[in-house]
């Protein structure tokens, strides 16, 4: 019954989720284009191709950097495999195009609909398929299991929360979750939830975001700004939602720290204007990354600031109006505030900060990273804030202390290091899953 109401669901939410596609192209454009493969048709491969396919779905921009280290893998443990990488924003496919180019297939998931999701497979005929982190989709999971297709829940995590909700659907959220051929979990705590809401063969194997490295033309580009900027102290805030900059900025204003500078990098980039327009309505300097440093490749290998100029010292806030440089801005910075966790939004990822060697501040909200959050915490390369009054505390002695600050940075890294191998260990896995 359950599935017959959501399958149902599914015929009123098409047409709204269409409406939403196009109103949200008024502010980024790719949202209208390729809506066809959003109902399954896709160009697909060719008839005669019979290379494996392995169907990667990373959703958005973090999904796809963290899907990164696994696809170079995979295409280095069976070279003859063709990669399909799946997406469900524009920002995410356009990040998957600046990492791979024509080296991968690349198409939108379809919406979760039996024919839709038919035609799909039809097209791509995938021999193996890899879901990352939180992404089940009922009608996906039927149709490859009946399709024959091993589908892998990939670097899976499932929080508290999320437990909770999906409990609550009884014996359908057993037969969804028993339907993945494997699940690959982060974390032991992970793997029990996960094991409790009916997935079979579970095994951990870490969290994959621990083998991201940012590539060193970012490391290059952010030393370059970093000179350009001068001897200021910086702070980042990092893939800030929207409530969540007026926060940040309430922490600016009670920092107390003399000439410092805020970098502010909001996720998305629909965003980057309306952000631009709080930072001055709060009466701040502004700059943004696209008009201060326009060309994206000014750093030298050897990290210098070539034809950047120098930032103005009356500027107060940097707007990081830009994709897939988030590397850059860590290694700009003397600190890193991660967003999405001064409101109840689940928090983002702090292992990218932590490899660069920053150390990092992040808010009380971080239910979709609770053990990488704990676990950095514990280590000594995180701190834990409550509100925007404490994170302006914590900058500030940060600041005042430059000897704890690099102590911390020095932690934070080795941190990120002691917790690599999740993609040789996925990797392994996965193997056996493919035709020879």
């Amino acid at each position: 019954m359950l599935r017959a109401i959501y399958n149902a669901l599914w015929w009123i939410v098409a047409p709204v989720a269409v409406l939403r596609l196009l109103i949200r192209s008024c502010k980024e454009r790719g949202y209208r284009e390729h809506i066809g493969e959003r109902f399954g048709r896709s160009r697909g491969r060719l008839p005669e191709d019979n290379a494996p396919l392995i169907w990667v779905h990373a959703v958005s921009v973090g999904e796809t950097r963290a899907a990164q280290p696994l696809i170079e893998a995979l295409m280095k443990a069976r070279p003859d495999a063709r990669i399909l990488l799946t997406h469900m924003t524009p920002s995410g496919r356009a990040t998957g195009e600046e990492i791979f180019g024509d080296r991968v297939l690349r198409s939108y998931l379809p919406y979760d609909m039996p024919h839709a999701v038919r035609r799909f497979l039809c097209a791509w005929h995938p021999s193996l398929g890899l879901v990352m982190e939180t992404e089940v989709w009922p009608t996906f999971i039927d149709e490859c299991r009946r399709a024959d297709v091993p589908l892998v829940l990939t670097n899976a995590r499932m929080s508290a929360r999320s437990f909770k909700r999906a409990a609550k659907f009884g014996s359908a959220t057993k037969d969804v979750f028993g339907g993945f051929a494997r699940v690959l979990a982060q974390s032991p705590s992970d793997a029990e939830r996960l094991t409790a809401l009916g997935a079979r063969n579970v095994v951990v194997l870490g969290n994959l975001k621990f083998d991201m490295s940012a590539p060193p033309e970012l490391a290059a580009r952010g030393h370059a700004w970093r000179a350009a900027i001068g001897p200021r102290p910086v702070w980042v805030a990092a893939s800030t939602r929207e409530g969540e900059e007026d926060l940040v900025l309430q922490a600016f204003a009670e920092l107390g720290v003399e000439n410092a500078l805020l970098i502010l990098v909001p996720r998305h980039p629909q965003r980057f204007n309306e952000v631009a327009t709080q930072v001055k309505k709060a009466g701040l300097r502004l700059e943004r990354r696209s008009v201060w440093a326009p060309d994206a490749k000014i750093a030298s290998a050897a990290g210098t600031a070539g034809s950047v100029p120098a930032l103005p010292q009356n500027v107060d806030v940097l707007l990081g109006d830009s994709m897939g440089e988030l590397g850059a801005y860590y290694a700009a910075s003397d600190l890193a505030f991660i967003g999405g966790s001064l409101l109840p939004l689940g928090g983002q990822n702090l292992i990218e900060a932590c490899a660069v060697g920053v150390p990092v501040l992040i808010g009380p909200h971080v239910f979709n990273f609770t053990q990488a959050t704990a676990d950095a915490v514990a280590a000594g390369a995180a701190i834990q804030v409550q509100d925007p009054v404490d994170l302006a505390r914590a900058l500030r002695e940060l600041f005042n202390d430059k000897a704890r600050r690099l102590a911390m940075g020095g932690t934070a890294s080795a941190f990120a290091a002691r917790h690599r191998g999740a993609t040789a260990r996925t990797v392994d896995v996965l193997m056996a899953l493919l035709p020879e």
